[in-house]
């Protein structure tokens, strides 16, 4: 075992904590607990020499006596509210005694000195920076979630991910009152277009228009599925959607939208079965359930429930699949309850393979797996027709910036949020961050320009090179996205060298003078 030795400050006083690396994080927190004299019920935050937050498990770093860190003890709070102060100073009580100093110092002065205004800037910055975490757990800032075997506090059933029972039965009762209304012609074929503007609709119209997709495609009568059952099922997928900035049930239905227009504009039943689009569609419904909004890579470092259960292999793709076929599995809501037992299994083993194919760790072995077949390609290989079904998964999955920039703009904000919600975890409980998923490292056009061209283009290129009809809506609209944020990039850039020249001048003038 490697033993670890950690310098740090607490009540004034040197002290210094030994551990070992196999410790576990309960046992690493009871020894500087102990240092602390802390009670069981106080929470203990360790900073560094600037400042920063650091968790106190047996990942963390060791220092020396002249880079001791900081230990306080704060009082627990039982009632789950954030605390409002910061190393013992209470910031309510802070702001109200400036708010009547600066009422006192204007009454006589006639103005407010520079000095009071500056204070009062700190003072709300600093206010913010608080609130800005707020979307965390405050058990986060101590507990390290990343040795236990859960996802706790930041994936709990009774966490604000989950919608409202009310909420859910809101829209189920509005989506069975509109179900009894025909869907006009004009909407049915807007639905089939790949710049369909998902932001114009609720949830209860996006389940009816789940709906109409089975009944365009016909699959209610050649699949034996009672229009009951297909809507008890609906409403359990929105149901186990959660309230997440991008994973959510609207990408859910755009997902499965873009799914549904490339089966109208390749004319997928001309080259394909019935049942191979089924599994496509469901799959397209079912592939990110139960998002809890922190990826893969949180899932393994923070050694969550799921990444045990799943021994690290693509967990959340895995529990996607797990809860689709949980909610088949109750009979008002098994829509393949009346096909034969050899179609189930075929459907079963299509909808895995193709959700498992969505976790982006496989993308360029699919894709260069693809990219292989094409020269010899034959709709008759079952094969080969397999590796069709994952390629066009994949591409209605990140389809985004096919659409039109008034659409696809807003998405992209949606997963840059999500994104930077699960870095600052990772920050608070010293796990690895991604630098793409790094609010203080990454800006819209830099995420896009990569990832569209190392790894969008390559891949709807390549379905175009079986399916040439996709050149004008799908892969012309990508490479406009690309042009879009190349041109974003280059003006900050210009904004960035305009902005040094300046201050650079500005320098020189200030010498000269």
């Amino acid at each position: 075992m490697t033993s670890k030795v950690v310098y740090f400050v607490v009540d004034g006083k040197n002290e210094q904590a030994e551990f070992d690396q196999d410790d576990s994080p309960d046992e690493v927190r009871e020894i500087f607990r102990a240092a602390a004299e802390a009670s069981p019920n106080d929470i203990i935050k360790l900073y560094n020499t600037k400042g920063s937050l650091l968790n106190i498990s047996p990942r963390l770093q060791e220092n020396t006596p002249s880079t001791r860190y900081n230990l306080e003890v704060v009082a627990a709070h039982c009632d789950g509210t954030p605390d409002r102060t910061w190393n013992g100073f209470d910031i309510d009580g802070i702001e109200k005694r400036l708010e009547a100093i600066e009422s006192r110092v204007f009454t006589d002065e006639g103005e407010i000195p520079p000095v009071v205004r500056d204070m009062k800037k700190k003072v709300e910055g600093f206010k913010q920076k608080l609130e800005s975490v707020e979307h965390l757990s405050w058990l986060g800032l101590f507990k390290d979630i990343s040795s236990g075997t859960s996802l706790q506090p930041f994936w709990d059933k009774k966490n604000s991910i989950r919608k409202s029972e009310e909420k859910m039965r809101r829209t189920f009762d509005k989506f069975l009152k509109m179900s009894r209304v025909q869907v006009t012609d004009e909407v049915s074929e807007y639905l089939r277009k790949p710049t369909f503007d998902n932001w114009q609709w609720d949830d209860s119209e996006m389940l009816i228009l789940l709906r109409q997709m089975f009944i365009d495609l016909d699959f209610i009568r050649k699949f034996n599925i009672e229009l009951p059952v297909l809507h008890q099922w609906l409403y359990e997928v929105y149901k186990h959607y959660n309230q997440v900035p991008f994973h959510n049930f609207k990408h859910c239905f755009m997902v499965t939208q873009m799914m549904y227009g490339l089966t109208w504009l390749i004319n997928l039943p001309s080259y394909m079965e019935d049942i191979d689009i089924l599994i496509l569609i469901v799959s397209a419904i079912c592939h990110d359930l139960d998002h809890p909004g922190y990826n893969n890579a949180y899932q393994i470092n923070a050694r969550t429930e799921l990444a045990l259960r799943y021994n690290d292999i693509s967990p959340l793709e895995n529990h996607h699949c797990s809860v689709a076929f949980e909610l088949l599995a109750k009979r008002d809501c098994n829509i393949f309850r009346n096909v034969s037992q050899e179609q189930y299994k075929r459907i079963r083993e299509g909808i895995i393979r193709c959700i498992l194919s969505t976790d982006m760790a496989k993308h360029t072995e699919i894709v260069n797996g693809f990219k292989a077949i094409i020269p010899a390609f034959e709709f008759s290989n079952k094969e080969h027709k397999a590796m069709l079904m994952l390629i066009l998964i994949k591409a209605a999955d990140i389809s985004n910036e096919v659409r039109p920039v008034e659409v696809a703009e807003p998405w992209l904000e949606c997963l840059m949020e999500e994104f930077f919600r699960q870095s600052d975890v990772e920050k608070l409980e010293g796990l690895p961050v991604a630098p793409f998923m790094d609010r203080e490292k990454v800006t819209k056009s830099s995420s896009q320009i990569g990832f569209i061209k190392f790894v969008l283009l390559p891949l709807f290129e390549t379905l175009g090179q079986l399916f040439p009809v996709v050149e004008d809506q799908i892969i012309q609209p990508v490479r406009f996205a690309l042009k879009y944020y190349t041109d974003m990039q280059k003006a900050l850039d210009e904004g960035k060298r305009r902005k040094g020249s300046t201050g650079r001048q500005n320098s020189k003038n200030g010498l000269k003078s």
